[in-house]
């Protein structure tokens, strides 16, 4: 099966911005969760924002709220904007699909290194 495929990954300095996009394989259905993780060095993979595809309704971590934004781009893209990175949202992003909003995501990208410079 085609995996998701994550994109827009870089460097940028301490303050600046990003926008993660992810590309689903055919039309993502209204009754999908999509949702982006990160795992930085060292550490667990972690939640950092959902959305439920058919009503738009956004989960995001405390870590990242208020700064990142999970959006609808079209009909089989989801992104992430990253605004006010911090040295610490250095990690690999991973995009998946799941059908609740914290947990049992089954289908995954192979992730976009973000790496934010001090």
């Amino acid at each position: 099966q085609v995996p998701l495929v994550e994109s827009g990954g870089g460097l940028v300095q301490a303050g600046g911005s990003l926008k993660l996009a992810c590309t689903h394989p055919g039309r993502i259905l209204s009754s999908s969760v999509m949702g982006w993780f990160r795992q930085a060095p060292g550490k667990e993979r972690e939640f950092v924002a959902s959305i439920r595809w058919g009503v738009g309704r956004t989960y995001y971590a405390d870590s990242v709220k208020g700064r990142f934004t999970i959006s609808k781009d079209n009909v089989n893209t989801v992104g992430l904007q990253m605004n006010g990175l911090q040295f610490e949202d250095t990690a690999v992003y991973y995009c998946a699909r799941g059908t609740s909003p914290y947990s049992d995501f089954r289908f995954w990208g192979r992730g976009t290194q973000v790496t934010v410079s001090s």
